[in-house]
């Protein structure tokens, strides 16, 4: 079972075979974390930050689930009221929260891909685990949400961020136009 998560799509699928079992693809990813933590900061703070701020708090202190270590950082926003510059300081945790109800819809992707595939299958899948690919799988803890949520073990695999092309190349590589 492999699940990729991507900046604007998050795709599951089960392959056995060399074919495609059950698979499902959702219109969210990447993104739609970074969106999460832009209306996060504005409910909360009452501050406007833009998506490429967001994405930088995700890359730098975002994670899935709680982590042992707070981090923190500190962020400028445009107030609400005012339209002035105001610093905010964003930590884990609220990070964790503010990407907790599309951190969901993605596990609901992968349940319900599970679901579809016939039990023989899940029992291998519960021996080899969940591969997470994409660049949202650079998130710290996925793995872990992933594992927990699913109740199957989910892991990163080597070059998250590259493989699917690596992959498309040796298989392009073995039939020759």
């Amino acid at each position: 079972m492999l699940v990729c998560l991507g900046g604007g799509a998050t795709q599951a699928a089960v392959l056995a075979m060399y074919g495609i079992v059950a698979a499902e693809t959702m219109r969210a990813g990447g993104m739609a974390l970074d969106e999460a933590i832009v209306v996060y900061v504005r409910k909360k703070y009452g501050i406007i930050i833009g998506q490429q701020t967001a994405e930088q708090v995700k890359m730098k202190i975002g994670a899935a689930v709680q982590q042992d270590e707070e981090q923190s950082i500190e962020l400028q926003g445009q107030d609400q009221v005012s339209g002035l510059p105001r610093p905010v300081t964003l930590t884990t945790g609220e990070v964790v929260e503010a990407m907790h109800d599309p951190l969901m819809d993605i596990v609901e992707t992968a349940r319900r891909v599970l679901e579809k595939t016939p039990p023989e299958l899940v029992s291998d899948i519960i021996d080899r685990g969940v591969a997470i690919t994409g660049g949202g799988a650079l998130l710290r803890g996925v793995d872990r949400l992933l594992t927990k949520e699913l109740g199957v073990p989910a892991y990163l695999v080597d070059n998250p961020t590259t493989c699917v092309a690596e992959g498309a190349a040796r298989g392009l590589s073995l039939y020759p136009m």
